[in-house]
């Protein structure tokens, strides 16, 4: 099976190829397919088997397919939180990749650095968002992700440790 087959548009097909992607890996054929079509997947794989394509490239198709005005709302639609710096990073490089020629506005954020380039970023408006937990749960209690992004914080509770 080629990337062709799986009915990913052609803007990101045209990303696919400039990095020499031609054939999914056996969970980017399984998955991509089911998200495209609205469904919840549960995946695991080994390291290096292409599970952030799995996600990400439907992420983004759905998002490209929205109403321009939607786009312009300065909200998150899409929210990936990671445990690690690196991996946000990792994500978000490929967010960038397989997003290339869609236009499609994302930011990573995560401790340990300035939060204020991060913000400046959010503030510009963003659509996919990939994030650390700290840092996440930071701006959203300093007021900065839920004042300006509705959608996420909301499902954040802050629960006392007994």
């Amino acid at each position: 099976m080629k990337f062709s087959e799986l009915n990913i548009i052609r803007p990101i097909l045209k990303s696919l190829e400039e990095q020499n992607y031609v054939e999914p890996t056996p969970i980017q054929e399984r998955t991509i397919p089911l998200i495209l079509k609205g469904k919840d997947v549960l995946g695991g794989a080994q390291t290096g088997t292409g599970k952030t394509a799995a996600f990400a490239i439907p992420i983004i198709q759905l998002l490209n397919k929205m109403p321009d005005n939607r786009k312009k709302r300065h909200e998150v639609d899409a929210l990936i939180v990671t445990p690690t710096r690196e991996l946000a990073i990792q994500i978000d490089d490929s967010v960038s990749v397989y997003g290339k020629y869609t236009g499609i506005k994302h930011a990573v954020v995560f401790g340990g650095v300035n939060q204020n380039p991060q913000v400046r970023e959010l503030n510009d408006g963003i659509s996919i968002l990939t994030a650390t937990p700290g840092r996440l749960l930071d701006l959203i209690n300093q007021g900065f992700t839920l004042k300006k992004y509705p959608g996420v914080g909301a499902p954040f509770k802050q629960y006392d440790e007994d």
